[in-house]
């Protein structure tokens, strides 16, 4: 099971730029590597990662084999009034991980 760390700030003033950061522990296996018996493993990434605050999308990351096995991401958006950050990965293997964070605008 995927575990997410979020770092959002709890309060920002309104039109303030805010700083955004995610890492998710995910078992990553690019599909290249064979197992100890010799059979290459399948591949389990995580291909998208999407933020959407208060239902609207606001950072969008399609993700490869060659990224790490735990995506660190930081990105940034401006805050335009309090609710809901949704953070979403989903990958191969019908893995998928929401995770969310609420912050205050005054």
């Amino acid at each position: 099971m995927a575990r997410a760390l979020i770092n959002v700030p709890a309060k920002a003033k309104r039109g303030d730029v805010i700083e955004i950061k995610t890492l998710i522990s995910h078992p990553m296996e690019p599909g290249y590597r064979p197992d100890s018996s010799g059979v290459v493993m399948p591949r389990d990434i995580i291909h998208v990662f999407v933020c959407s605050y208060n239902g609207e999308e606001v950072f969008h990351a399609e993700l490869f084999a060659a990224v790490a096995a735990n995506p660190f991401i930081a990105f940034s958006t401006v805050a335009t009034e309090s609710g809901k950050l949704e953070f979403k990965w989903t990958g191969d293997n019908g893995f998928s991980a929401v995770e969310t964070a609420t912050i205050t605008v005054e």
